[in-house]
């Protein structure tokens, strides 16, 4: 499919795609905004010191007996849930909805998580404080008690 629109430039057959919101000039300065505010405000130094306590804090829900893992990577963190610990763990059957269970608790607690399946994760903005991170930790760990009690 490649080579039958690939050809030089010059011979003016090539298969071009863009769309209408290419170059936009709008979206442009946004960006441009959104790069100097990165470069001026030392976002990724203060992203390193709230994912840092945001791992400290999701890493204390490792001793939950419904918890197999706690995984980070950056500012974003997966907990995965399971009948029991260890390297037996199993997880629940992805029919009784658990992660969304914890969803909901946390909804109703005003915190945004995201469930997928049998894992729950934390995907905060940029602009989260220490206190929020703390909230966001205690909503979680509520729902993994009230989702996994029976």
């Amino acid at each position: 499919m490649y080579q039958a629109f690939y050809d030089e430039y010059v011979k003016l057959n090539a298969f071009l795609h863009s769309h209408s919101f290419t170059g936009n000039p709008l979206a442009c300065a946004a960006a441009r905004a959104s790069l100097a505010i990165f470069r001026d405000d030392d976002v990724l130094e203060r992203n390193r010191a709230l994912a840092a306590r945001m791992g400290e804090r999701a890493r204390a829900l490792e001793d939950h007996p419904h918890v197999a893992e706690v995984r980070q990577r950056g500012m974003i963190v997966a907990i995965e849930l399971a009948r029991e610990q260890g390297e037996a763990a199993r997880p629940y059957p992805w029919q009784e909805r658990r992660g969304l269970r914890i969803y909901r608790h946390a909804l109703s607690r005003g915190v945004l998580l995201r469930p997928i399946d049998n894992v729950v994760y934390f995907m905060p903005p940029y602009v989260i404080t220490p206190e929020e991170i703390d909230l966001m930790v205690e909503v979680a760990r509520e729902g993994i008690e009230r989702a996994t009690c029976d």
